[in-house]
């Protein structure tokens, strides 16, 4: 669970595959991709085209470019930002006022009857909502279907390749060497009776982000009981609360190394300043601990046997148990979300029929969490791992916490 944000450190511009693309058109019967931004409002459409990497030219008009299922793409770009996708194959049609926008659409369109764009009927899945509703209409009155992008998203824009990979690996590694640090100093402050604060904890691990070379678009969550049952709380020098003895804590930490190309990792553990953690905390996490394996191993097991596991359907596998154990009323948030490059939220699926229903598949090469979590006035539990889909087989890439960690 974190807060998503802006992007942390460079990334390098994508190179758009058009043939995998239009392979992906066909196979899904539609007739071309429509990629659209305006200042940004769309990151799918910038990082699929690697247009805001392009230097040396101002971009604050709209554009549009066509991936067709078969043929030459095509842009639409103003005249005095005509070099913004000159860096894309394909013909480049130039508009100025208008009139000539909606003639220029209307030329890209010509011939076509269905396309994808950046939209989610609904709203169901907000991630891949990125065109605004008069976009969509503009597009419609060309007399084309517009349907979501969601699926060609994930694959070309959500996957991780092996180096990829091979940085949330790393990252995972130091953010559970920075977890492990962070309960042994709470431990070593709460002995015999003495104290710290969230923000002090908080900060000493901000300087070990640091240290192991780690960015993210916020400083770690440090919560103890009633703040732990607040899934977006951060701490803060005016707001944070001591830990003393007996208390419960709970850590949530994401980030990515500091390089091009880097992608997310994001953990949450929880601990217990004292020697015997209270029964009622044990159980609720006893209960979302059940959670999170029977949702890994729906993953795993769909994985090896190749069959096809969606997001909403991990969901229900966690919040299950959760509702059977008697604290639905304690379910406050999906139970993992897609890990990305630029953001720790990323454009791939969410393991959600809570907030919202993503139907989408889990594809392979996608990295994402399994966070199930319950929340009471007085405190809040929750236990987040990290995952990435291979073609055979799902992994866990860093360690499963058991039980609450007695800080001692």
């Amino acid at each position: 669970m974190s807060s998503s944000g802006l992007p942390a450190a460079a990334a390098p511009t994508r190179r758009i595959d058009i043939a995998a693309i239009q392979a992906a058109l066909r196979a899904d019967r539609l007739d071309g991709w429509l990629l659209y931004d305006f200042r940004g409002i769309n990151p799918i459409a910038n990082d699929v085209t690697g247009a805001d990497k392009q230097g040396g030219h101002l971009s604050t008009r709209r554009w549009f470019y066509l991936i067709p299922a078969s043929g030459e793409p095509q842009a639409l770009v103003h005249a005095i930002e005509s070099a913004t996708l000159t860096h894309l194959p394909g013909a480049t049609l130039r508009y100025a006022g208008r009139t000539q926008l909606e003639q220029g659409l209307a030329t890209l369109l010509g011939g076509l009857a269905t396309v994808a764009m950046e939209y989610s009927p609904r709203c169901a899945i907000p991630h891949i909502a990125r065109v605004d509703g008069g976009t969509i209409e503009l597009v419609r009155s060309c007399g084309v279907e517009v349907v979501s992008s969601g699926d060609l998203v994930q694959r070309f824009s959500a996957v991780w390749d092996a180096a990829a990979i091979a940085t949330h690996v790393e990252a995972s590694a130091k953010l559970y060497r920075i977890k492990d640090q962070a309960f042994a100093e709470i431990a070593r402050r709460t002995r015999d009776g003495g104290k710290t604060t969230e923000f002090e904890i908080q900060q000493l691990m901000a300087g070990w982000f640091r240290d192991e070379g780690l960015v993210s678009d916020s400083d770690p969550n440090v919560s103890a009981m009633e703040n732990a049952g607040n899934p977006h709380y951060l701490p803060t020098s005016a707001t944070s609360r001591r830990i003393g003895a007996d208390e419960l804590v709970l850590l949530d930490l994401w980030g990515k190394l500091d390089r091009p190309g880097a992608v997310f990792a994001d953990i949450t553990w929880v601990g217990f300043t004292g020697s015997r953690v209270p029964a009622r905390f044990a159980d609720a996490f006893a209960t979302i601990r059940a959670a999170r394996d029977a949702a890994i191993a729906l993953v795993v097991d769909a994985a090896r046997g190749g069959r096809p596991v969606h997001g909403f359907e991990v969901d229900r596998a966690a919040s299950a148990v959760i509702r059977e154990a008697g604290y639905a009323a304690q379910i406050l948030h999906r139970t993992g979300h897609s890990l990305g490059d630029t953001a720790v939220h990323g454009t791939g699926v969410n393991m959600d029929d809570y907030e919202t229903h993503d139907n989408r598949r889990l594809v392979t090469g996608t990295g994402f969490t399994i966070e199930p979590g319950v929340y009471f006035s007085d405190f809040g539990v929750r236990t987040e791992i990290n995952m990435v889909m291979g073609a055979n087989e799902a992994t866990v890439t860093g360690p499963l916490q058991t039980e609450i960690l007695a800080l001692v």
